[in-house]
């Protein structure tokens, strides 16, 4: 079988996803403008998941996005019911920055039967919570503890745990809503560790994201600041356009 989505993810640099969570989703005319202006925007995939979304609302979700948009769909689950063959590839998150054996390995074996019979690609990522200045539902639903933003050879070890574990990937994530987001000083402490690096969480400004791509990120999520301004993409649509004239 080939490997088309972990190849985009170990190629791709300079990325931006989309996160949409279910539940603050309305599966209709909001969505789908998000969906057109994302396109526009030339964002590279788009995520869908959420702490606490019931298999309907995901599902349901899922569906709506498949019916609208062409962008690869890669699901970022928060839970073992959170996946669905309409996707085109699952984060297959293990949280390596806790100690909670659920989001370790538990949710994963609940899934594991039912996934592997799906036509859909699985991305073991190693998935890492970063102090963000709030509590995040991350860190309530898997009652976990982030790691101090500024506890880099924490951040280091845990990473590389990761990638001795056989994660493809690793995920530094400060929360959704979070107050302070990744530093970049984050992401450098594990590029060389020859793993495609993703980031999320409270990131608000092209600056940053121009920042964290600097610094080594491959992709970087959009996610709270488009329910807030979805019109924030059209300034993704000018900052993609001028990494084409660079490149």
């Amino acid at each position: 079988m080939t490997k088309p989505y972990l190849e985009s993810f170990r190629e791709i640099s300079k990325g931006i996803a989309v996160l949409i969570d279910p539940e603050k989703c309305d599966n209709g005319e909001k969505l789908f403008a998000l969906l057109e202006k994302a396109s526009f925007a030339k964002v590279d995939y788009v995520f869908v998941g959420g702490s606490t979304v019931s298999r309907n609302e995901f599902q349901q979700t899922i569906s709506a996005i498949r019916s609208r948009s062409n962008i690869p769909l890669i699901i970022f689950p928060g839970s073992f019911h959170q996946i669905s063959d309409e996707a085109d590839a699952i984060l297959f998150l293990s949280l390596i920055s806790g100690r909670n054996p659920d989001y370790l390995i538990g949710h994963h074996i609940s899934a594991a039967h039912e996934l592997s019979e799906m036509n859909i690609e699985v991305l073991p990522t190693g998935y890492i919570l970063i102090e963000g200045g709030t509590k995040s539902s991350v860190a309530y639903v898997s009652q976990t503890s982030p790691i101090p933003g500024d506890s880099f050879s924490i951040i280091r070890n845990t990473a590389l745990a990761g990638k001795l574990l056989g994660m493809q990937l690793l995920y530094l994530d400060a929360g959704s809503g979070a107050k302070d987001r990744v530093s970049e000083k984050c992401i450098q402490t594990i590029s060389d560790l020859g793993l495609p690096i993703i980031v999320g969480g409270g990131i608000r400004q092209i600056e940053e994201i121009d920042a964290l791509h600097k610094a080594g990120a491959s992709v970087v999520v959009i996610g709270n600041k488009l329910e807030e301004d979805i019109d924030f993409l059209l300034d993704v649509r000018a900052y993609k356009a001028l990494l084409d004239v660079k490149v």
